[in-house]
Protein backbone atom coordinates (compact mmCIF):
# COMPACT_ATOMS: atom_id res chain seq x y z
CA UNK A 1 0.00 0.00 0.00
CA UNK A 2 1.42 3.42 -1.00
CA UNK A 3 0.60 6.74 0.57
CA UNK A 4 2.57 9.47 -1.23
CA UNK A 5 3.27 12.37 1.07
CA UNK A 6 2.70 10.68 4.43
CA UNK A 7 6.39 10.04 5.13
CA UNK A 8 7.28 13.58 4.10
CA UNK A 9 4.56 14.89 6.40
CA UNK A 10 5.97 12.69 9.18
CA UNK A 11 9.32 14.47 9.35
CA UNK A 12 8.39 17.87 7.94
CA UNK A 13 5.73 18.43 10.61
CA UNK A 14 8.17 18.55 13.56
CA UNK A 15 10.71 20.60 11.61
CA UNK A 16 8.11 23.14 10.53
CA UNK A 17 6.70 23.14 14.05
CA UNK A 18 10.19 23.81 15.42
CA UNK A 19 10.61 26.75 13.05
CA UNK A 20 7.23 28.21 13.99
CA UNK A 21 8.00 27.86 17.69
CA UNK A 22 11.32 29.67 17.28
CA UNK A 23 9.90 32.64 15.34
CA UNK A 24 6.89 33.27 17.57
CA UNK A 25 6.58 37.01 18.26
CA UNK A 26 7.24 38.30 21.74
CA UNK A 27 3.55 38.57 22.56
CA UNK A 28 2.96 34.88 21.79
CA UNK A 29 6.04 33.27 23.30
CA UNK A 30 4.10 31.62 26.12
CA UNK A 31 2.41 29.55 23.42
CA UNK A 32 5.73 27.90 22.52
CA UNK A 33 5.34 24.84 24.72
CA UNK A 34 1.64 24.19 23.93
CA UNK A 35 2.37 24.64 20.22
CA UNK A 36 5.29 22.20 20.38
CA UNK A 37 3.08 19.68 22.20
CA UNK A 38 0.32 20.08 19.61
CA UNK A 39 2.88 19.55 16.83
CA UNK A 40 4.10 16.34 18.45
CA UNK A 41 0.53 15.06 18.65
CA UNK A 42 0.09 15.71 14.92
CA UNK A 43 3.26 13.70 14.26
CA UNK A 44 1.86 10.90 16.41
CA UNK A 45 -1.38 10.96 14.39
CA UNK A 46 0.59 10.64 11.13
CA UNK A 47 2.60 7.75 12.59
CA UNK A 48 -0.59 5.98 13.66
CA UNK A 49 -2.03 6.47 10.16
CA UNK A 50 1.10 4.85 8.72
CA UNK A 51 0.76 1.94 11.15
CA UNK A 52 -2.89 1.42 10.27
CA UNK A 53 -2.13 1.46 6.55
CA UNK A 54 0.95 -0.76 6.78
CA UNK A 55 0.50 -4.29 5.43
CA UNK A 56 2.82 -6.75 7.24
CA UNK A 57 2.36 -9.26 4.43
CA UNK A 58 2.91 -6.71 1.66
CA UNK A 59 6.02 -5.29 0.03
CA UNK A 60 9.12 -4.91 2.16
CA UNK A 61 9.15 -1.11 1.79
CA UNK A 62 5.81 0.66 1.75
CA UNK A 63 4.59 4.28 1.45
CA UNK A 64 7.55 4.86 -0.86
CA UNK A 65 8.22 8.40 -2.05
CA UNK A 66 11.00 9.12 -4.53
CA UNK A 67 11.99 12.40 -6.19
CA UNK A 68 15.20 13.70 -7.76
CA UNK A 69 17.46 15.41 -5.25
CA UNK A 70 21.02 15.71 -6.66
CA UNK A 71 20.76 13.95 -10.04
CA UNK A 72 24.39 14.65 -10.93
CA UNK A 73 25.47 12.45 -8.03
CA UNK A 74 22.75 9.83 -8.30
CA UNK A 75 21.18 10.98 -5.04
CA UNK A 76 17.42 11.00 -4.64
CA UNK A 77 14.92 11.99 -1.99
CA UNK A 78 13.62 8.47 -1.39
CA UNK A 79 11.70 7.44 1.69
CA UNK A 80 10.11 4.12 2.55
CA UNK A 81 8.93 2.17 5.55
CA UNK A 82 9.61 -1.43 6.48
CA UNK A 83 8.47 -3.17 9.67
CA UNK A 84 11.61 -2.36 11.66
CA UNK A 85 11.45 1.31 10.72
CA UNK A 86 7.72 1.40 11.47
CA UNK A 87 8.05 0.33 15.11
CA UNK A 88 10.87 2.84 15.65
CA UNK A 89 8.81 5.58 14.01
CA UNK A 90 5.95 4.76 16.38
CA UNK A 91 8.34 4.81 19.35
CA UNK A 92 9.74 8.19 18.30
CA UNK A 93 6.31 9.69 17.69
CA UNK A 94 4.79 8.31 20.90
CA UNK A 95 7.65 9.41 23.15
CA UNK A 96 7.85 13.04 22.01
CA UNK A 97 4.58 14.31 23.57
CA UNK A 98 5.56 12.60 26.83
CA UNK A 99 9.05 14.10 26.75
CA UNK A 100 7.73 17.58 26.07
CA UNK A 101 5.38 17.21 29.04
CA UNK A 102 8.18 15.79 31.20
CA UNK A 103 10.36 18.80 30.35
CA UNK A 104 7.56 21.34 30.68
CA UNK A 105 9.37 23.20 33.48
CA UNK A 106 12.96 22.53 32.38
CA UNK A 107 13.17 26.12 31.18
CA UNK A 108 11.33 28.89 32.99
CA UNK A 109 8.52 30.44 30.97
CA UNK A 110 9.87 33.87 31.91
CA UNK A 111 13.07 33.05 30.01
CA UNK A 112 11.14 33.45 26.79
CA UNK A 113 13.86 32.92 24.20
CA UNK A 114 15.17 29.78 25.84
CA UNK A 115 11.62 28.58 26.45
CA UNK A 116 11.11 28.77 22.68
CA UNK A 117 14.43 27.22 21.70
CA UNK A 118 14.20 24.18 24.00
CA UNK A 119 11.04 22.55 22.57
CA UNK A 120 12.07 23.62 19.07
CA UNK A 121 15.36 21.73 19.40
CA UNK A 122 13.48 18.68 20.68
CA UNK A 123 11.18 18.75 17.65
CA UNK A 124 14.10 19.28 15.25
CA UNK A 125 15.88 16.24 16.68
CA UNK A 126 12.73 14.18 16.28
CA UNK A 127 12.27 15.26 12.66
CA UNK A 128 15.83 14.37 11.68
CA UNK A 129 15.62 10.99 13.44
CA UNK A 130 12.46 10.24 11.46
CA UNK A 131 14.31 11.01 8.23
CA UNK A 132 17.04 8.58 9.24
CA UNK A 133 14.54 5.80 10.01
CA UNK A 134 12.68 6.19 6.71
CA UNK A 135 15.43 7.08 4.24
CA UNK A 136 16.09 4.68 1.34
CA UNK A 137 18.94 6.78 -0.03
CA UNK A 138 22.34 6.31 1.60
CA UNK A 139 23.39 9.94 1.17
CA UNK A 140 20.08 11.24 2.53
CA UNK A 141 20.49 8.96 5.54
CA UNK A 142 24.01 10.26 6.12
CA UNK A 143 22.86 13.88 6.05
CA UNK A 144 20.14 13.18 8.64
CA UNK A 145 22.52 11.00 10.68
CA UNK A 146 24.95 13.89 11.04
CA UNK A 147 22.46 16.77 11.19
CA UNK A 148 20.69 15.42 14.28
CA UNK A 149 23.90 15.99 16.24
CA UNK A 150 23.45 19.77 16.08
CA UNK A 151 20.17 20.17 17.99
CA UNK A 152 21.29 17.53 20.49
CA UNK A 153 24.55 19.38 21.05
CA UNK A 154 22.63 22.51 22.03
CA UNK A 155 20.17 20.53 24.14
CA UNK A 156 23.03 19.09 26.17
CA UNK A 157 25.33 22.11 26.33
CA UNK A 158 22.80 24.92 26.42
CA UNK A 159 19.86 23.43 28.31
CA UNK A 160 21.53 20.91 30.59
CA UNK A 161 20.47 20.22 34.15
CA UNK A 162 20.44 23.15 36.55
CA UNK A 163 22.37 21.05 39.09
CA UNK A 164 25.25 20.64 36.62
CA UNK A 165 27.81 23.38 36.15
CA UNK A 166 28.01 25.14 32.82
CA UNK A 167 31.50 23.71 32.35
CA UNK A 168 30.23 20.15 32.90
CA UNK A 169 27.46 20.62 30.38
CA UNK A 170 29.79 22.16 27.81
CA UNK A 171 32.40 19.42 28.22
CA UNK A 172 29.77 16.68 27.88
CA UNK A 173 28.28 18.35 24.80
CA UNK A 174 31.68 18.77 23.13
CA UNK A 175 32.65 15.17 23.84
CA UNK A 176 29.33 13.97 22.43
CA UNK A 177 29.80 16.05 19.29
CA UNK A 178 33.45 15.17 18.67
CA UNK A 179 32.94 11.43 19.08
CA UNK A 180 29.96 11.34 16.76
CA UNK A 181 31.42 13.71 14.18
CA UNK A 182 34.60 11.68 13.93
CA UNK A 183 32.57 8.52 13.37
CA UNK A 184 30.47 10.32 10.78
CA UNK A 185 33.52 11.59 8.89
CA UNK A 186 34.91 8.06 8.63
CA UNK A 187 31.52 6.90 7.39
CA UNK A 188 31.46 9.70 4.78
CA UNK A 189 34.63 8.30 3.21
CA UNK A 190 32.92 4.93 2.91
CA UNK A 191 29.75 6.52 1.49
CA UNK A 192 31.82 8.18 -1.24
CA UNK A 193 33.65 4.91 -1.88
CA UNK A 194 30.34 3.09 -2.20
CA UNK A 195 29.19 5.62 -4.80
CA UNK A 196 32.38 5.12 -6.81
CA UNK A 197 31.92 1.35 -6.76
CA UNK A 198 28.32 1.62 -7.96
CA UNK A 199 29.47 3.89 -10.78
CA UNK A 200 32.06 1.34 -11.88
CA UNK A 201 29.37 -1.33 -11.81
CA UNK A 202 27.11 0.84 -13.98
CA UNK A 203 24.29 0.90 -11.44
CA UNK A 204 23.50 4.51 -12.27
CA UNK A 205 22.28 3.28 -15.65
CA UNK A 206 19.41 1.45 -13.97
CA UNK A 207 17.17 4.47 -14.36
CA UNK A 208 16.34 5.01 -10.71
CA UNK A 209 14.61 8.22 -9.76
CA UNK A 210 17.19 10.95 -9.57
CA UNK A 211 19.86 8.72 -11.08
CA UNK A 212 22.42 9.96 -13.58
CA UNK A 213 23.23 7.91 -16.67
CA UNK A 214 26.72 6.53 -16.38
CA UNK A 215 27.11 7.66 -12.80
CA UNK A 216 26.76 5.83 -9.51
CA UNK A 217 23.80 5.70 -7.19
CA UNK A 218 22.94 6.02 -3.51
CA UNK A 219 19.69 4.07 -3.88
CA UNK A 220 19.65 1.60 -0.99
CA UNK A 221 17.30 -0.88 -2.65
CA UNK A 222 19.26 -0.92 -5.90
CA UNK A 223 22.62 -1.32 -4.14
CA UNK A 224 21.50 -4.15 -1.85
CA UNK A 225 19.85 -5.97 -4.77
CA UNK A 226 23.06 -5.61 -6.81
CA UNK A 227 25.15 -6.91 -3.92
CA UNK A 228 22.80 -9.87 -3.49
CA UNK A 229 22.76 -10.92 -7.15
CA UNK A 230 26.45 -10.28 -7.79
CA UNK A 231 26.18 -7.24 -10.04
CA UNK A 232 28.10 -5.21 -7.46
CA UNK A 233 31.22 -7.06 -6.39
CA UNK A 234 33.40 -5.54 -3.71
CA UNK A 235 36.81 -7.06 -3.02
CA UNK A 236 37.27 -8.56 0.42
CA UNK A 237 39.69 -5.96 1.74
CA UNK A 238 37.69 -3.00 0.48
CA UNK A 239 34.44 -4.47 1.80
CA UNK A 240 35.97 -4.97 5.25
CA UNK A 241 37.23 -1.39 5.34
CA UNK A 242 33.89 0.04 4.23
CA UNK A 243 31.99 -2.19 6.66
CA UNK A 244 34.30 -1.03 9.46
CA UNK A 245 33.75 2.63 8.54
CA UNK A 246 29.96 2.34 8.50
CA UNK A 247 29.82 0.21 11.64
CA UNK A 248 32.23 2.44 13.57
CA UNK A 249 29.91 5.40 13.09
CA UNK A 250 26.93 3.30 14.16
CA UNK A 251 28.78 1.80 17.15
CA UNK A 252 29.63 5.28 18.44
CA UNK A 253 26.03 6.37 18.09
CA UNK A 254 24.68 3.13 19.63
CA UNK A 255 26.92 3.29 21.86
CA UNK A 256 28.98 0.07 21.91
CA UNK A 257 32.02 -0.57 24.11
CA UNK A 258 34.71 0.85 23.78
CA UNK A 259 33.08 3.77 21.92
CA UNK A 260 30.60 4.48 24.72
CA UNK A 261 32.48 6.91 26.91
CA UNK A 262 30.58 10.01 25.74
CA UNK A 263 27.19 8.66 26.89
CA UNK A 264 27.28 8.73 30.73
CA UNK A 265 28.46 12.33 30.86
CA UNK A 266 25.95 13.47 28.23
CA UNK A 267 23.06 11.64 29.92
CA UNK A 268 23.83 13.21 33.30
CA UNK A 269 24.44 16.71 31.92
CA UNK A 270 21.29 16.81 29.79
CA UNK A 271 17.81 17.33 31.16
CA UNK A 272 15.97 14.02 31.72
CA UNK A 273 13.69 14.69 28.74
CA UNK A 274 16.55 15.38 26.32
CA UNK A 275 18.61 12.52 27.79
CA UNK A 276 15.75 10.12 27.08
CA UNK A 277 15.41 11.53 23.57
CA UNK A 278 19.10 10.78 23.09
CA UNK A 279 19.13 7.26 24.57
CA UNK A 280 15.69 6.05 23.51
CA UNK A 281 15.54 7.53 20.00
CA UNK A 282 18.78 8.98 18.62
CA UNK A 283 21.00 6.15 19.83
CA UNK A 284 18.59 3.70 18.19
CA UNK A 285 19.53 5.19 14.84
CA UNK A 286 22.91 3.51 15.36
CA UNK A 287 21.55 0.02 16.00
CA UNK A 288 18.87 0.44 13.34
CA UNK A 289 21.56 1.40 10.82
CA UNK A 290 23.56 -1.73 11.65
CA UNK A 291 20.56 -3.77 10.53
CA UNK A 292 19.68 -1.50 7.61
CA UNK A 293 23.15 -0.76 6.19
CA UNK A 294 26.08 -2.66 7.75
CA UNK A 295 24.67 -6.12 7.09
CA UNK A 296 22.93 -5.90 3.67
CA UNK A 297 25.51 -3.62 2.03
CA UNK A 298 28.50 -5.72 3.10
CA UNK A 299 27.20 -9.23 3.88
CA UNK A 300 30.50 -11.07 3.46
CA UNK A 301 32.41 -8.53 5.51
CA UNK A 302 29.68 -8.67 8.16
CA UNK A 303 30.05 -12.46 8.35
CA UNK A 304 33.83 -12.10 8.72
CA UNK A 305 33.61 -9.39 11.36
CA UNK A 306 30.64 -10.88 13.24
CA UNK A 307 32.75 -12.68 15.90
CA UNK A 308 34.47 -9.39 16.73
CA UNK A 309 31.19 -7.50 17.01
CA UNK A 310 29.63 -10.29 19.07
CA UNK A 311 32.63 -10.15 21.42
CA UNK A 312 32.32 -6.38 21.80
CA UNK A 313 28.60 -6.77 22.43
CA UNK A 314 29.20 -9.27 25.25
CA UNK A 315 31.83 -6.97 26.77
CA UNK A 316 29.30 -4.12 26.62
CA UNK A 317 26.69 -6.25 28.36
CA UNK A 318 28.99 -7.24 31.21
CA UNK A 319 30.87 -3.94 31.45
CA UNK A 320 27.69 -1.87 31.51
CA UNK A 321 26.24 -4.02 34.28
CA UNK A 322 29.38 -3.96 36.42
CA UNK A 323 29.78 -0.21 36.01
CA UNK A 324 26.13 0.34 36.89
CA UNK A 325 26.66 -1.50 40.17
CA UNK A 326 29.65 0.71 40.96
CA UNK A 327 27.82 4.02 40.47
CA UNK A 328 26.86 6.39 43.27
CA UNK A 329 25.05 8.75 40.87
CA UNK A 330 21.47 7.63 40.20
CA UNK A 331 21.26 8.95 36.64
CA UNK A 332 24.73 7.75 35.68
CA UNK A 333 23.73 4.28 36.89
CA UNK A 334 20.82 4.23 34.44
CA UNK A 335 23.12 5.41 31.63
CA UNK A 336 25.51 2.50 32.22
CA UNK A 337 22.55 0.10 32.36
CA UNK A 338 21.57 1.44 28.96
CA UNK A 339 25.04 0.61 27.59
CA UNK A 340 24.52 -2.97 28.79
CA UNK A 341 21.18 -3.17 26.98
CA UNK A 342 22.62 -1.79 23.77
CA UNK A 343 25.11 -4.66 23.94
CA UNK A 344 22.16 -7.05 23.78
CA UNK A 345 20.77 -5.31 20.72
CA UNK A 346 24.12 -5.48 18.90
CA UNK A 347 24.55 -9.12 19.94
CA UNK A 348 21.26 -10.07 18.33
CA UNK A 349 22.04 -8.13 15.15
CA UNK A 350 25.40 -9.77 14.50
CA UNK A 351 24.29 -13.26 15.48
CA UNK A 352 22.50 -12.92 12.10
CA UNK A 353 19.59 -15.25 12.78
CA UNK A 354 15.96 -14.35 12.27
CA UNK A 355 15.14 -14.88 15.94
CA UNK A 356 18.05 -12.82 17.25
CA UNK A 357 17.49 -10.00 14.76
CA UNK A 358 13.77 -9.90 15.51
CA UNK A 359 14.62 -9.81 19.22
CA UNK A 360 17.03 -6.92 18.62
CA UNK A 361 14.47 -4.92 16.65
CA UNK A 362 11.86 -5.48 19.37
CA UNK A 363 14.48 -4.70 22.03
CA UNK A 364 15.05 -1.28 20.46
CA UNK A 365 11.42 -0.45 21.17
CA UNK A 366 11.26 -2.08 24.59
CA UNK A 367 14.50 -0.49 25.73
CA UNK A 368 13.20 2.89 24.63
CA UNK A 369 10.06 2.52 26.72
CA UNK A 370 11.78 1.05 29.79
CA UNK A 371 14.63 3.56 29.78
CA UNK A 372 12.20 6.43 29.33
CA UNK A 373 10.14 5.29 32.32
CA UNK A 374 13.11 4.66 34.62
CA UNK A 375 15.10 7.77 33.69
CA UNK A 376 12.13 10.12 33.82
CA UNK A 377 10.94 8.89 37.23
CA UNK A 378 14.51 9.17 38.55
CA UNK A 379 14.68 12.63 36.97
CA UNK A 380 11.48 13.71 38.71
CA UNK A 381 12.97 12.64 42.03
CA UNK A 382 16.29 14.35 41.40
CA UNK A 383 14.50 17.53 40.30
CA UNK A 384 12.80 17.74 43.70
CA UNK A 385 16.07 17.68 45.64
CA UNK A 386 18.72 18.75 43.09
CA UNK A 387 20.93 15.87 44.24
CA UNK A 388 21.85 12.81 42.17
CA UNK A 389 23.81 10.89 44.83
CA UNK A 390 22.11 7.61 45.73
CA UNK A 391 23.39 7.85 49.28
CA UNK A 392 21.38 11.01 49.90
CA UNK A 393 18.07 9.19 49.46
CA UNK A 394 16.14 6.61 51.43
CA UNK A 395 12.56 5.86 52.38
CA UNK A 396 10.98 7.55 49.36
CA UNK A 397 8.30 4.85 49.22
CA UNK A 398 7.05 6.04 52.60
CA UNK A 399 6.34 9.56 51.39
CA UNK A 400 5.89 9.13 47.62
CA UNK A 401 4.51 5.61 47.06
CA UNK A 402 3.38 6.18 43.45
CA UNK A 403 6.81 7.42 42.48
CA UNK A 404 8.42 4.44 44.20
CA UNK A 405 5.98 2.00 42.57
CA UNK A 406 6.55 3.29 39.03
CA UNK A 407 10.30 3.30 39.61
CA UNK A 408 10.08 -0.33 40.70
CA UNK A 409 8.06 -1.40 37.65
CA UNK A 410 10.45 0.39 35.30
CA UNK A 411 13.41 -1.12 37.15
CA UNK A 412 11.98 -4.63 36.96
CA UNK A 413 11.47 -4.11 33.23
CA UNK A 414 15.12 -3.08 32.97
CA UNK A 415 16.19 -6.37 34.54
CA UNK A 416 13.87 -8.20 32.08
CA UNK A 417 11.35 -9.63 34.54
CA UNK A 418 8.94 -12.01 32.77
CA UNK A 419 5.66 -10.26 32.07
CA UNK A 420 7.34 -6.95 31.21
CA UNK A 421 8.32 -5.91 27.70
CA UNK A 422 12.14 -6.35 27.61
CA UNK A 423 11.91 -10.02 28.68
CA UNK A 424 10.47 -11.16 25.35
CA UNK A 425 13.06 -9.36 23.25
CA UNK A 426 15.94 -10.47 25.48
CA UNK A 427 14.72 -14.08 25.33
CA UNK A 428 14.59 -13.95 21.51
CA UNK A 429 18.14 -12.61 21.39
CA UNK A 430 19.34 -15.41 23.67
CA UNK A 431 17.60 -18.15 21.69
CA UNK A 432 18.71 -16.78 18.32
CA UNK A 433 22.31 -16.28 19.45
CA UNK A 434 22.77 -19.63 21.16
CA UNK A 435 22.97 -21.57 17.88
CA UNK A 436 25.83 -19.71 16.17
CA UNK A 437 27.50 -18.31 19.32
CA UNK A 438 26.69 -20.48 22.36
CA UNK A 439 29.56 -19.15 24.49
CA UNK A 440 28.51 -15.55 23.88
CA UNK A 441 24.90 -16.38 24.74
CA UNK A 442 25.92 -18.05 27.99
CA UNK A 443 28.21 -15.18 28.98
CA UNK A 444 25.46 -12.69 28.21
CA UNK A 445 23.18 -14.37 30.74
CA UNK A 446 25.33 -12.78 33.44
CA UNK A 447 23.27 -9.67 32.87
CA UNK A 448 20.39 -11.23 34.81
CA UNK A 449 22.49 -11.27 37.98
CA UNK A 450 24.12 -7.89 37.33
CA UNK A 451 20.82 -6.18 36.54
CA UNK A 452 19.17 -7.68 39.60
CA UNK A 453 21.98 -6.30 41.75
CA UNK A 454 22.03 -2.75 40.40
CA UNK A 455 18.26 -2.37 40.15
CA UNK A 456 17.13 -4.03 43.38
CA UNK A 457 20.00 -2.66 45.43
CA UNK A 458 19.31 0.83 44.10
CA UNK A 459 15.61 0.50 44.86
CA UNK A 460 16.40 -0.67 48.39
CA UNK A 461 18.75 2.25 49.05
CA UNK A 462 16.64 4.97 47.44
CA UNK A 463 13.09 3.86 48.11
CA UNK A 464 13.28 1.47 51.07
CA UNK A 465 13.60 2.04 54.80
CA UNK A 466 12.63 5.13 56.78
CA UNK A 467 12.74 8.53 55.06
CA UNK A 468 16.22 10.02 55.03
CA UNK A 469 16.76 13.49 56.51
CA UNK A 470 15.28 16.11 54.22
CA UNK A 471 13.02 13.67 52.35
CA UNK A 472 10.00 13.62 54.63
CA UNK A 473 8.20 16.24 52.54
CA UNK A 474 9.05 14.80 49.12
CA UNK A 475 5.97 15.33 46.89
CA UNK A 476 4.60 12.35 45.02
CA UNK A 477 4.09 12.41 41.25
CA UNK A 478 1.74 15.20 40.23
CA UNK A 479 -0.91 15.05 37.49
CA UNK A 480 1.48 16.10 34.70
CA UNK A 481 4.08 13.56 35.75
CA UNK A 482 1.46 10.81 35.96
CA UNK A 483 0.34 11.60 32.41
CA UNK A 484 3.96 11.06 31.38
CA UNK A 485 4.65 7.88 33.33
CA UNK A 486 1.38 5.92 33.15
CA UNK A 487 1.44 5.36 29.34
CA UNK A 488 5.01 4.06 29.62
CA UNK A 489 4.10 1.63 32.41
CA UNK A 490 1.05 0.45 30.47
CA UNK A 491 3.20 -0.09 27.36
CA UNK A 492 5.71 -2.15 29.37
CA UNK A 493 2.93 -4.42 30.60
CA UNK A 494 1.06 -4.72 27.29
CA UNK A 495 4.21 -5.45 25.28
CA UNK A 496 5.29 -7.89 27.98
CA UNK A 497 2.15 -10.00 27.74
CA UNK A 498 1.23 -9.46 24.10
CA UNK A 499 4.21 -8.55 21.86
CA UNK A 500 2.84 -10.41 18.84
CA UNK A 501 1.45 -7.38 16.93
CA UNK A 502 4.89 -5.78 17.01
CA UNK A 503 6.58 -9.05 16.02
CA UNK A 504 4.12 -9.54 13.15
CA UNK A 505 5.34 -6.25 11.70
CA UNK A 506 9.03 -6.79 12.48
CA UNK A 507 9.52 -10.40 11.34
CA UNK A 508 8.98 -9.97 7.54
CA UNK A 509 11.53 -7.13 7.44
CA UNK A 510 13.97 -9.13 9.54
CA UNK A 511 13.53 -12.19 7.28
CA UNK A 512 14.28 -10.01 4.26
CA UNK A 513 17.45 -8.64 5.87
CA UNK A 514 18.70 -12.03 7.05
CA UNK A 515 18.10 -13.45 3.57
CA UNK A 516 20.22 -10.66 2.07
CA UNK A 517 23.14 -11.40 4.41
CA UNK A 518 22.91 -15.17 4.19
CA UNK A 519 22.04 -15.64 7.85
CA UNK A 520 20.05 -18.49 9.35
CA UNK A 521 16.45 -18.87 10.32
Amino acid sequence: MNGPGLLSALWLTPLIGALVVVVLPSGARRAARPLALATSLVVLAVAVALAVGFDPGGETHQFVESHPWIPAFGASYTLGLDGIALVLVLLTAALMPLLLLAGWHDVAASDSRRAQAYPALMLATQGLALVAFTSLDVLLFYVAFEAMLIPLYFLIGGFGRSDSSGADRAAAAVRFLIYNLLGGLVMLVAVIGLYVLTARAGLGDAGTDGGSIGAGTFDYRLITAAVADGRLEITTGVALLMFAAFTLAFAIKAPLWPFHTWLPGAAVAATPASAVLMMAVVDKVGTFAMLRYSLPLFPDAAATAAPVLVTLAVISIVYGGVMAIAQTDLLRLIAYASISHFGFIVLGIFARTEQSAAGSALYMVNHGVATAALFLVAGFLVHRHRIREIGYYGGVQQVAPVMAGTFLIAGLATLSLPGLAPFVSEFLVFVGTFGPYPVAAVLATSTFVLAAVYILWTYQRVMGGPPAPGLARTPDLDARELVVVIPLVVALIVLGFYPQPALDVIEPAVAHTVALVGGTR
